[in-house]
């Protein structure tokens, strides 16, 4: 069983590659840092613990392209100990492959990651380490939970399936929200979180797209992070020369330029 650490400075890049890890029967543990000073304190600890620790780690899941330092001057630094952990390189570069593989990284994964190339190098790490890498068939899905489908080939974008549905994604598995049920979304990069009653979902797509997307479905900017569905609104609050609204448990801030639309819309609402 592998003691693992991802590292990556993209959070919600980071929140998927610590999802598919921990879904692997051979991983132990999971810890997740966000930067090359946070893994490094990480390593050190494990590294100081020694390899029977309970801080240890077998091996990192790194990213190349960080602020400061990079994967590969990690890498650099860890090959100056006796006993360092594995390395698997997560990137979405092709072009350091060969200096990955003269650090003695284990794989090479390229982003988006798919699920089974990840297994492929799990299974390879638990190979070096001389542990068991096969990892056990799937329990066959339940009748309910249809309808389900895998992702789809690389270079293939899944969009909203009927007017009425949004494919998200996780660990593998595309699925089928309805966009009555998101109350909000939340911006993170280049992807959008949507927030619904159950729970939250992760698309690789701008909020801007969805803004102009489901405009017609009365969803409104409120800020440049956040999308909200007007009818969802529960408060709005006036406070101190600040708006802000309340959708279901989140209060979420409402920036200067969108707070008299945002009013105005929400009295034709109310009015309608």
């Amino acid at each position: 069983m592998l003691r693992v650490l991802a590292v990556d400075d993209e959070k919600p890049l980071l929140e998927e590659l610590l999802y598919l890890l921990r879904s692997d029967p051979r991983v132990r543990s999971v810890q997740g840092a966000g930067d090359a000073t946070e893994a490094l304190r990480r390593i050190t600890l494990a590294l100081e613990a020694g390899p029977d620790g309970a801080d240890g780690i077998d091996v990192v899941f790194l990213d190349i392209h960080m602020a400061g330092l990079t994967g590969l001057d990690i890498a650099r630094l860890l090959a100056g100990f006796a006993r360092p952990p594995l390395i698997v390189f997560v990137t979405a570069h092709e072009g350091f492959a060969v200096q990955a593989f003269d650090l003695k990284a284990v794989d090479y994964v390229l982003k988006p990651v798919r699920p089974e190339r990840l297994a492929e190098a799990v299974r390879r790490v638990c190979a070096q380490l001389g542990r068991a890498g096969q990892a056990p068939p799937p329990a066959a899905e339940p009748a309910a939970a249809v309808p389900v489908q895998r992702r789809p080939a690389a270079g293939v974008t899944v969009t909203d399936r009927t007017p009425d549905q949004i494919a998200v994604e996780l660990g593998g598995v595309t699925r089928f929200v309805a966009i009555a049920d998101i109350a909000y979304v939340e911006a993170q990069g280049d992807y959008a979180r949507l927030h619904t009653d159950e729970g939250s979902h992760l698309v690789r797509i701008p909020l801007s797209t969805l803004e102009e997307r489901w405009a017609a479905r009365g969803f409104v900017r409120i800020h440049r992070r956040h999308l909200v569905a007007l009818a969802r609104i529960d408060e709005l609050r006036l406070e101190a020369g600040t708006t802000s609204v309340r959708v279901g448990s989140a209060e979420l801030q409402v920036s200067r330029r969108h707070a008299r639309e945002l009013r105005d819309l929400l009295m034709r609402h109310a009015t309608g």
